[in-house]
């Protein structure tokens, strides 16, 4: 399956491990879990939407360490400047003005995971250069390109203040290949054991639990190939994604109505060419995660919303409403569109 000297049939069994171990140290986030590791296995570049203090930071911790390769971030502020990702200029103690590597270069081209905090803090040149790194995996500094061959971007938004804050423009949130959400552990256990079982105040020590380069980051480019190649969707299943997709792009002209929507008004924009790769190739993830190499529709339908409700884009008559009403699209969508059969 891979030229890693992983076994290919070993790698759904460390999947499946990995997944265990991130489950017993980040409770009641299962789902998230999942989609996560499904971007690992696609290489795709990942939002992650949630509340403050949810967790975000030490599920990401937790998942680098399963992959093994060196973690990165940095803080989105108003003043942050595109080229200090690249670079830290600074006074040493002896006073003298040094240059070393910003949070980008840290680890040099062996960088796996790179997690940039409150991206909509950062102004639209920051986001210039984080677009090339996503899209390219590589960058210019120091007079030379570096390349990041087995790099993942994973970013945050601040939802609650929206002073010192810039959205983050279509062609950015597009080339994010999901939009996780990070919700509250759901079960009232999970939430009283995390506030009183000493064991999950303790980040550090909590992520040490899980073992260390279970997905080695160095074979995962192998394997996401070997996925999209032997993991096959027939005729019917590529039908029911075409039609899928445009009925959440032109959700009139599909006949799907929402009560007190204007459907012809409803959507500005999305599902771009690139937007329906990326489903395939998620989907394709989530059959071969559950040991099967043919998409089924319950794998579109799982990763559906994740994959899409960031690239969907309404009229300014929606858009603040949007939390509510893409969910509302997605879900008429499906009644709407029948299921194949085969």
């Amino acid at each position: 399956m891979t030229n890693d000297p992983i076994r290919s049939a070993d790698w759904l069994g460390r999947l499946q491990e990995a997944e265990a171990q991130l489950n017993g140290v980040i409770l009641g986030q299962a789902r998230a879990i999942r989609l996560l590791l499904l971007s690992v296995l696609t290489r795709g570049h990942v939002l992650l939407a949630g509340d403050v203090g949810t967790g975000k930071t030490t599920l990401l911790r937790a998942v680098a360490r399963a992959i093994g390769g060196p973690y990165a971030r940095i803080e989105g502020t108003v003043d942050l400047l595109p080229t200090d990702l690249i670079y830290d200029a600074h006074i040493d103690d002896s006073g003298r003005p040094r240059i070393e590597p910003g949070a980008v270069l840290s680890h040099g081209e062996d960088l796996s995971i790179f997690f940039f905090n409150e991206i909509n803090r950062a102004r639209p040149q920051v986001h210039a250069l984080l677009l090339r790194l996503m899209a390219e995996r590589s960058l210019t500094a120091f007079r030379r390109e570096y390349r990041f061959p087995h790099l993942q971007v994973f970013a945050d938004r601040n939802q609650i203040e929206r002073d010192e804050t810039f959205e983050l423009p279509a062609a950015a949130r597009d080339r994010f290949m999901l939009e996780i959400p990070i919700p509250l552990p759901e079960r009232r256990e999970d939430r009283i054991a995390l506030a009183f079982d000493t064991r999950f105040h303790d980040t550090d020590s909590l992520i040490a639990a899980v073992a260390e380069g279970l997905l080695p980051y160095r074979g995962l480019d192998g394997l996401a190939r070997a996925i999209q190649q032997d993991v096959h969707a027939s005729p019917a299943l590529q039908r029911y994604v075409y039609d899928l997709c445009a009925a959440l792009r032109d959700p009139a002209g599909a006949g799907i109505g929402i009560e007190g929507v204007d459907a012809e008004r409803l959507v500005r924009g999305g599902v771009s060419p690139r937007g329906m790769q990326a489903l395939v190739r998620v989907a394709r993830a989530s059959a071969w995660a559950e040991g099967r190499d043919a998409v089924l529709p319950q794998d579109v339908r799982t990763v559906f919303q994740p994959v899409m409700a960031h690239r969907t884009f309404l009229g300014p008559a929606y858009e603040p409403r949007r939390d509510a009403l893409v969910p509302a699209l997605i879900r008429a969508a499906f009644d709407k569109i029948p299921v194949p059969s085969e």
